[in-house]
């Protein structure tokens, strides 16, 4: 029996709107990973659709924050604008 090598994984150009949400909720502490990539999928999605605002996409995400979600609001909106988003 053998074993194909793995598929190789194209790394996603950092101006992406993937690279930029999830750069955006980087180091926000929660209680596990997960909820830090929860975040920032619902960060990705926010940017992607413009549906609702920023802080029910941050709501909606469910995480389980260490801060409170105001602060994380704050925090990921400034990352945002230093990339260029515009709110």
């Amino acid at each position: 029996m053998t074993t194909k090598a793995p598929a190789s994984v194209a790394e996603s150009p950092q101006d992406s709107l993937e690279k930029i949400a999830y750069h955006a909720v980087e180091g926000i502490p929660t209680q596990e990973p997960n909820d830090r990539y929860r975040l920032g999928y619902n960060v990705w999605m926010w940017l992607v659709d413009r549906k609702g605002s920023l802080a029910q996409a941050i709501h909606t995400a469910g995480s389980r924050l260490h801060i409170p979600e105001e602060e994380v609001v704050k925090t990921v909106s400034q990352r945002l604008k230093e990339k260029g988003i515009q709110m």
